[in-house]
């Protein structure tokens, strides 16, 4: 489990975990990609039982990323990224890291074509 300094469970953290699966990522972009679909259209995707199917959407649905929604005799579910908002905020001081050490990269590249021509 990931927790705060004062022990209690990060707000991010379930969205991780749902994250940390390849299947749980793929519905997701198959939802960013082509809108609402039907559980059995989604399941088509994958080569697993459908009870096992089943349990990724579930932790999906438990963390917020997706949302269910029935109609007539099938469940429909679509992306709700809002939840990804919270990763995005807490990735996002690596993100400068990183784009800082690849400038300076970058100048030392620079000053080397320099010497060298």
């Amino acid at each position: 489990m990931n927790t705060t300094p004062t022990g209690t469970e990060a707000p991010e953290a379930p969205v991780f975990a749902a994250l940390a699966s390849p299947v749980r990522r793929e519905v997701l972009r198959l939802l960013r990609e082509r809108g609402p679909r039907p559980v059995a259209e989604l399941a088509g995707h994958f080569d697993m039982a459908r009870p096992s199917f089943s349990e990724h959407l579930k932790v999906l649905r438990d963390c917020g990323l997706v949302s269910e929604n029935k109609v007539g005799r099938q469940r429909f579910y679509q992306l709700e990224a809002a939840p990804l908002f919270e990763v995005q905020e807490w990735l996002h001081p690596y993100e400068r890291f990183w784009r800082d050490k690849l400038s300076a990269l970058r100048t030392v590249l620079d000053e080397m074509e320099d010497e060298t021509s």
